[in-house]
């Protein structure tokens, strides 16, 4: 992306000057727009394009725009000037993380090694959308290759990546100042590899992120969206880049419930992908739609649980065996306090107070304290906080008996796999083909924190390895499906557990299930350590999450569009009016 770009993309705006402002607009208002005739396709992107040219250069949250995007925009208004609407999406732009694959559009997972690589075929959910009407308008920022890169010992800091550097949130779009962190990272976190900082901006209408950990989930809450993290399952993994097929999927991040609904029905196949069978898990609702569940009653006599311990306050965690290695958190990969155990911050638990304040209002039936039995139980082989997941050169073979080999192993066995779908036009065939490409591109920007995570993942043995991660996978389950969110739900009669912020993503990860985060409060953007004597920083943005069991989307829909209707609470940010 270059300043002659952004000014061309400025220029075409000021030649279409329609009175419909896109800040803010939903999907349901554009869609009017576009029936009423009070504004083409064509300048709705341009009116993007415009904002794009505007405040790009400040956030950096576009890795490429679509070389194609008003030819786009033209097909899709000559379809509806002869009757012809193709979906819910029609003539709407709509951004896709650079993990997903289009067959017309540089994909590069953030990875110098493949810069400028056009894939051979569509994603499946890139097919969906289009055959919803939906125009590609640009590929978003991530944190590389999902941020299965650099763990310790130096972390890759969230939404970085070798094409485009570090992203930054619109809500305070500045530098860390402090000492230490002052290499260019942005002062107020974007939460993750999904960047939803041109949702919040007001760069596209929504867009698709990916999550194996809390990468839908936390990049939603710090940019003040709504994003609902599905089954895994439910939408097609079929050409999108993995990490791990055990926990990864894709899903949408709007400014609203409703949009992502949309969205959601939108990106979900009619019937079962045969490149992924476990599309076959959960059945659409009729017609995809989604947004039969948008019932401002939804919350009437529905049980809420709050799962205070570990996710609240502070647990009362047994000791380690003696001898155990000192297992890596396992919180989601996005970010997020107190998902690992920590505390709330007293800005942050008031926000949640006042959240479970107003469910009761809106008739939820509140069990407080959920009892979430994988955290409660003394047994240190049998507690969820202490199996983290392995990361890292801590985590190497040898020191990781008491971390889940899930993601490292399966980020072999699936970006492998995934490399063989590309054929003769993969830039490189293996992992280990990847590993030393950018060891060798070092001096061009490759590998700026170093590869730990890809360097366990490709020490794995595929076929001799298999045992362990199979005992992983199931003891994954055990403590975060059945004897974790299955339990505490069904011994509870819950329709829901609510979650602060992001914090629940990494248990929710694990057994693949549902998430809908809801925009809800403005908090004190805390750090440690603290920023220098005077400089102020703006607060961040923190949401409430609704989860539940596999399947349960339509449930969780009604929930958190019922507490979004009650509440009402997401502002723009001020930074990109």
């Amino acid at each position: 992306m270059k300043i002659t770009t952004f000014l061309f993309f400025s220029s075409l705006a000021m030649a279409a000057t329609p009175s419909f402002n896109v800040v803010e607009a939903s999907i349901p208002e554009i869609r009017a727009a576009l029936d009423q005739k009070r504004i083409t396709s064509r300048e709705l992107v341009t009116l993007y394009l415009a904002r794009i040219g505007m405040y790009e250069d400040k956030l950096h949250c576009i890795i490429t725009v679509n070389p194609n995007v008003l030819k786009e925009a033209d097909d899709r208004d000559r379809e509806r000037a002869q009757g012809r609407a193709r979906g819910p999406l029609h003539g709407i732009p709509i951004a896709l993380k650079d993990n997903v694959l289009t067959h017309d559009i540089v994909t590069t997972g953030g990875a110098l090694a493949f810069d400028g690589f056009i894939p051979p075929y569509d994603a499946t959910l890139v097919k969906n959308l289009r055959d919803a009407g939906a125009i590609i308008i640009a590929k978003t920022g991530l944190s590389e290759l999902a941020n299965w890169v650099a763990g310790a010992p130096t972390p890759m800091p969230g939404n970085y990546n070798a094409m485009r550097g570090f992203g930054y949130n619109p809500y305070d779009p500045r530098r860390d100042p402090r000492e230490g962190s002052n290499d260019g990272r942005p002062v107020l976190q974007t939460g993750g590899s999904s960047s939803g900082v041109g949702t919040a901006a007001n760069f596209w209408a929504g867009n698709v992120g990916s999550e194996t950990s809390g990468s839908i989930l936390s990049p939603s809450n710090q940019n003040m969206l709504a994003g609902i993290k599905p089954t895994v399952g439910r939408i097609s993994r079929y050409g999108v880049i993995p990490i791990t097929a055990d926990q990864d999927t894709a899903g949408p991040m709007a400014k609203t419930v409703t949009d992502a609904a949309i969205m959601l029905g939108a990106l979900e196949s009619p019937a079962p992908d045969p490149n992924d069978a476990a599309t076959k898990l959960c059945t659409p609702p009729p017609g995809r739609d989604y947004t039969k569940f948008l019932k401002t009653d939804g919350l009437k006599g529905a049980r809420i649980g709050i799962p205070r311990a570990f996710f609240y306050e502070r647990a009362n965690l047994p000791q380690r065996r003696s001898g155990a290695a000192e297992a890596p958190a396992p919180g989601g990969r996005g970010g997020g306090r107190g998902g690992n155990g920590d505390p709330l911050t007293p800005e942050q638990a008031r926000a949640m107070t006042e959240a479970i304040e107003i469910l009761k209002a809106q008739g939820a039936v509140i069990v407080d304290p959920v009892d979430i039995p994988s955290l409660s139980t003394q047994d240190p082989d049998k507690n969820f906080a202490l199996w983290g997941q392995c990361s890292g050169l801590n985590s190497v073979k040898g020191k990781d008996a008491n971390c889940s080999v899930v993601l490292k192993y399966g980020m072999k066995r699936d970006f492998n796999a995934w490399l063989a779908t590309l054929g003769p036009s993969a830039p490189v065939k293996t992992l280990t083909e990847l590993r030393e490409w950018n060891i060798t591109h070092i001096t061009s920007g490759a590998i700026r924190f170093g590869q730990s995570q890809l360097d366990i993942s490709d020490e794995m043995d595929v076929q001799a390895d298999r045992a362990r991660y199979e005992h992983d996978r199931a003891k994954d389950i055990e403590l975060a499906g059945t004897n974790g969110i299955d339990a505490a739900m069904k011994s509870n009669q819950l329709d829901a557990i609510l979650f602060p912020g992001p914090n629940g993503a990494g248990i929710a990860a694990k057994p693949g299930y549902p998430t809908v985060i809801v925009p809800f409060a403005m908090v004190p953007n805390t750090a440690t350590p603290p920023f220098p004597a005077g400089f102020e920083a703006k607060p961040a943005p923190f949401g409430v999450s609704f989860t539940g069991m596999a399947c349960s989307e339509p449930r969780l829909i009604e929930l958190a569009y019922a507490f979004e209707h009650a509440s009402k609470r997401r502002v723009p940010p001020p930074a990109v009016p």
